[in-house]
């Protein structure tokens, strides 16, 4: 916790204070998640800070009543939680054991995203925090759709099981999730993506560079598709200041 207050503390000593044009995410230590709804508070008025940091791979799944704090804190303030790939629970990033290369942990970082999001909205979080709004932070976007298919499916069947959830589990995901597109998927046929940010919606991404990570996106080539003007400003800025609070009008 103090680590975590530190590192808030630095951020706005040596960034925030220094460029009015940078934003930081509040970040907490979240597995006590009483001393992280206080850090989350403790940055609730001042606007440098526009969102909470939370990691995939955590010690329970992400929709767990541990966490619950947390979620409450965030939408009592207004800040979307943002849920960044990596992170250490003291489980491997496989349900069989640890990987050997680190090219299946890069892999793994969207089936942690995907089984965080679904323990979210099947624990009924969603429901719970009416406010909250939760970010997919680096593990791609391309696999909500074929997800939210599967739990719309099985919701179906099992609903009685967790009559807490009022909705299809798609529904949570369209109103309130978002996505970043760093990393962004690049099927051979790159009109594929099309079909996927259609179903998803332009309003749901974020546009991310990741820079300067070796695989970081170039704002002026990361779309390969031929979009609207439209299309383009909701991607590039005008879904951030829907999210984020204090980022323009």
């Amino acid at each position: 916790a103090a680590l975590c207050h530190a590192t808030n503390e630095w951020q706005q000593a040596e960034w925030t204070s220094k460029d009015s044009r940078l934003r930081a995410s509040v970040v907490v230590p979240y597995e006590d998640a009483v001393a992280s709804a206080a850090e989350i508070r403790r940055y609730a008025d001042n606007p440098a800070f526009v969102q909470v940091l939370l990691l995939s791979r955590t010690a329970e799944p992400l929709g767990s009543r541990k966490y619950w704090p947390i979620y409450e804190a965030a939408a009592e303030v207004g800040m979307p939680v943002g849920v960044h790939a990596f992170g250490y629970g003291g489980n491997p990033v496989t349900p069989a054991g640890w990987p050997s290369y680190y090219i299946e942990e890069m892999t793994g970082h969207s089936q942690c995203q995907q089984a965080g999001l679904t323990s979210l909205i099947v624990e009924g979080v969603f429901e719970r925090f009416p406010a909250l709004k939760m970010v997919m932070i680096e593990a791609g976007f391309a696999w909500a759709p074929s997800l939210a298919w599967r739990l719309d499916k099985h919701w179906k069947t099992l609903r009685s099981e967790t009559p807490h959830v009022k909705r299809l589990p798609s529904e949570y995901m369209r109103e309130r999730v978002w996505w970043t597109t760093q990393p962004m998927e690049e099927p051979d046929q790159r009109t594929d993506l099309l079909d996927t940010i259609g179903w998803m919606g332009w309003d749901r991404l974020i546009f991310a560079t990741d820079y300067p990570h070796w695989d970081f996106d170039d704002p002026t080539h990361v779309l390969p598709v031929k979009t609207t003007e439209e299309e383009r400003r909701a991607f590039f800025i005008g879904n951030d200041r829907k999210v984020y609070r204090g980022c323009g009008a």
